[in-house]
């Protein structure tokens, strides 16, 4: 396999932590529903590349995202992997379900906008975080991880540019209710690097930690590595990607594929920045899957790494 060159540059990090959602972002926009023991096969595989941190799957209700509906049958079949398995939980009711299968990680997902609020969750802002109280606070209270998601921190489709402030005033919140760390989406992928520098700046000036703070790009404008390295420059040492480029949103139709983790890895190789991950292995992960879902892989690196095997 062809590797970059590797040439550090000053001021970044010296690992980075992939936070993996192909399993889930990445799946849960699937028109199809992939059977569960390829679900399963798809996180070992990931596990086995490297990856210490993957989004399992979302105890939401089957009706509104029935790709995922499979969640009490899969979180079993990979629950003793040695890595981190965060899930999606909308309400208490998924926390319960979450809880039951032993999980110990959980994520809540908010929006900084009201119309993507009532699109997503039926709910305004205030009554979106107002649902989550309760679902943080128990979690909390039995040991468990939670992240906060927030999506639409630089876009929305319906309401255009969204203001940092109105963004900081969310994140701030679900930080004051005690999630442990922030993953702040590009749903869209409108941001560009000044954008993200600005609410990075923002968030830190009003006391939030930088080591709380994730990022979460889509790649709609081809600025997701961009606006990555712009984070790092900042500070940030967790970046959210999905395995092969796979994902979207159901309810943003503009928004398209997650930044892919090899674009990202090979990125960071270059960088010198450890992450741990086997690109060897990630990229034939990508491959598979990309196999078992009828179609080429959107990642540039998985595309360009498999054409160099042939």
């Amino acid at each position: 396999m062809t590797l970059p060159m590797v040439v550090p540059a000053p001021g970044l990090p010296a690992r980075v932590r992939i936070h993996e959602v192909g399993a889930r972002d990445g799946l849960q926009n699937e028109k199809g529903t992939v059977p569960t023991q390829v679900k399963a096969e798809f996180v070992r595989r990931l596990a086995d590349a490297g990856l210490t941190t993957i989004e399992a799957t979302s105890f939401v209700h089957p009706k509104w995202v029935p790709q995922l509906a499979d969640a009490e049958q899969l979180f079993p079949l990979v629950s003793d992997l040695p890595v981190a398995l965060p899930v999606l939980v909308p309400n208490e009711r998924g926390l319960d379900r979450a809880l039951a299968l032993g999980a110990r990680r959980v994520a809540v997902f908010a929006s900084a906008t009201e119309s993507f609020a009532k699109a997503n969750l039926n709910r305004t802002v205030d009554e979106a975080l107002a649902m989550f109280e309760p679902v943080v606070a128990r979690a909390k209270a039995a040991g468990v991880h939670v992240r906060g998601y927030l999506s639409m921190c630089f876009g929305d489709p319906w309401e255009g540019a969204v203001p940092v402030p109105q963004v900081v005033k969310v994140c701030k919140a679900l930080l004051d209710m005690g999630c442990d760390e922030l993953s702040l989406g590009d749903t869209i992928g409108v941001a560009t690097p000044g954008h993200v520098r600005q609410l990075l700046t923002a968030l830190t000036d009003e006391g939030a930690d930088v080591e709380a703070l994730g990022v979460h790009f889509h790649d709609t404008y081809g600025q997701a590595l961009a606006n990555t390295l712009a984070a790092l420059q900042h500070g940030v040492t967790t970046v959210d990607a999905s395995a092969g480029g796979l994902g979207g949103c159901p309810y943003a139709k503009s928004a398209t594929g997650n930044l892919a983790t090899e674009d990202l890895v090979w990125m960071l190789r270059g960088l010198g920045i450890d992450t741990g991950v086997d690109l060897d292995r990630l990229v034939a992960t990508s491959a598979w899957m990309a196999e078992q879902l009828g179609r080429p892989s959107p990642s540039r690196t998985v595309r360009a790494l498999s054409h160099k095997e042939r």
